[in-house]
């Protein structure tokens, strides 16, 4: 019985040599994103569009995940095929995924993306298995630009690969890559960190917090005692794109009691953009609202946010802007091919405040 369980032993210890580990606190690595290192060997991943790349020989790629509770989604995407990512469904606990093989002799690169938000939880990235032989290699050169997004569900990209007559609030469905707001940093060429929270507020959210409480937080788990490093990572262009849940809360639902009147929605939203000015004086902000019915006609929302930007320019910041993205009539979250449309003309107002 000794010599047969040392024999067993010996098979599994060939099967983990079969392939060449990358660990997760490797040099060639690059994240984006704001991810906690505060273990650098279990790197925590949990705001939408966190991502990790990387160039690599050999036949092969297998991912490592940690997933907090089996709900969240990653797209990743092998020598630039953007069209068509492998999914992972993450298993709650520690599990690896096979997501590339018999590649071609020769270099590859991987770029590994979170569909999914806060909401469903943070993963712990554990590293890669590369084929036998394989290796990294020097990453992706950084890119220059660097843009932030402060949002809801919208800029986060929730139901946006739900049918159109269908339901939107399915993790499955949500792809923070298909959203607005990364493929506006896409066309700009441009790193992208998006902190946004689907149901978040300003004056109020479908839970007890809301942006003022979450915009400084390093994990997006919920409400929390962690803290973002904003000294670490300083944006070119801020978009905050809220005021949705607002709306609904305070209009529809009527959860504010008594409910705040125009002058202090107003105070409101031009006190967390000032948050945001403070942090980043030479950003170029972008106050954004919509695509849904925030924007439709009648609305006094989008007003709320123009008349907030005006006081601000009046008092000599001139270094910020608004745009509303239109209103279609569709009733639920935006689809991609209406994300597609809003990030056509943020990307529009972005190059022509940057001249990028």
């Amino acid at each position: 019985m000794k010599f047969r369980a040392g024999l067993v032993a010996l098979l599994l210890a060939g099967q983990a040599l079969a392939g060449v580990a990358v660990q997760p606190d490797d040099a060639q690595l690059r994240y984006t994103g704001r991810i906690d290192f505060s273990d650098r060997a279990r790197p925590m991943l949990s705001w939408p569009g966190t991502s990790i790349e990387g160039n690599f020989t050999g036949a092969s790629l297998a991912v490592k995940l940690d997933d907090q509770r089996g709900q969240n989604f990653f797209n990743v995407f092998i020598d630039g095929d953007l069209a068509r990512p492998v999914v992972i469904e993450a298993a709650q606990g520690s599990k690896t995924y096979a997501v590339a093989s018999d590649l071609r002799p020769g270099a590859h690169r991987f770029l590994i993306t979170k569909r999914t938000e806060g909401e469903e939880g943070g993963t712990v990235f554990q590293g890669l298995e590369l084929a036998d032989g394989g290796k990294l290699l020097p990453p992706p050169a950084p890119k220059r630009r660097r843009i932030e997004f402060f949002g809801d569900s919208i800029t986060t990209g929730m139901g946006n690969e739900s049918p159109d007559d269908g339901p939107d609030h399915l993790a499955k469905d949500k792809n923070n890559f298909m959203s607005y707001s990364s493929i506006t940093a896409r066309a700009l060429d441009a790193e992208a960190h998006i902190i946004s929270q689907s149901g978040i507020g300003v004056m109020i959210s479908w839970f007890p917090f809301t942006m003022p409480d979450f915009y400084d937080q390093l994990s997006a788990v919920g409400d929390n005692d962690t803290h973002w490093d904003f000294s670490s990572w300083t944006p070119d262009v801020v978009v905050i794109n809220l005021f949705q849940n607002d709306r609904w809360l305070i209009d529809r639902e009527q959860r504010l009691s008594p409910p705040p009147d125009d002058a202090q929605r107003v105070q409101a939203y031009r006190a967390f953009v000032r948050k945001i000015r403070a942090l980043y004086p030479q950003a170029y902000i972008v106050c954004a609202l919509g695509s849904m019915d925030a924007v439709q006609e009648g609305s006094k929302w989008p007003g709320y946010v123009r008349a907030a930007v005006d006081q601000i320019r009046q008092g000599g910041d001139r270094r910020i802007d608004t745009i509303v993205f239109p209103w279609t009539g569709f009733g639920g979250h935006p689809r991609v091919k209406q994300h597609q449309a809003n990030a056509a003309q943020l990307t529009a107002l972005v190059r022509k405040k940057m001249g990028w």
